[in-house]
């Protein structure tokens, strides 16, 4: 199902027939890098994942995959995810060649939005680890904005960025 497009992207929901490019991009030392996340140990594993993701369901948003509009090609995913605290954060992870062409900013904004206009929540957060400098400048292209160094998903030099529904629709 589609959610959102933008001039270049289509973002829709995980389908089990996204599992080889997931476990693809999670088996990407680079694109882990930072995450605290483990590689998918095997495409099954990665279609258990998919067809059993909670999100959709619980919260009525989660993380979404990306595609290059006009060839479908997956691009890597990006989203909202709510935490247990009720806390809302954007994510994305790319393929590394995919990197530096502004897709992580263009799907990350057109979530935020639908996140302050369609779900109306009042703040999004960011979480990164401080060494991910790349991740952290779409933080400051989205204008989002340091609030803290948190502990997060198991990264412990993290940082908090935070924007607000009003700050973001201004």
């Amino acid at each position: 199902m589609i959610i959102l497009t933008t001039d270049r992207l289509i973002i829709r929901e995980f389908d089990i027939s996204d599992a080889k490019a997931m476990f693809d991009l999670n088996s990407d030392k680079e694109v882990l890098k930072y995450t605290g996340d483990v590689a998918f140990e095997s495409v099954g594993k990665t279609k258990d994942f998919l067809s059993n993701y909670p999100d959709y369901e619980k919260n009525g948003f989660g993380r979404w995959i990306v595609e290059l509009k006009g060839t479908n090609e997956i691009l890597g995913w990006c989203g909202l995810k709510k935490h247990e605290d009720g806390k809302v954060d954007i994510g994305y992870r790319f393929y590394q060649k995919e990197w530096g062409k502004g897709y992580a900013t263009e799907a990350a904004r057109a979530c935020l939005e639908y996140g302050f206009e369609l779900l109306e929540l009042e703040e999004i957060l960011g979480n990164s680890a401080i060494e991910n400098k790349k991740s952290i400048r779409v933080f400051d292209k989205l204008g989002m904005k340091f609030i803290e160094n948190k502990t997060c998903d198991g990264i412990e030099d993290a940082v908090r960025y935070r924007i607000s529904k009003n700050e973001f629709l201004k």
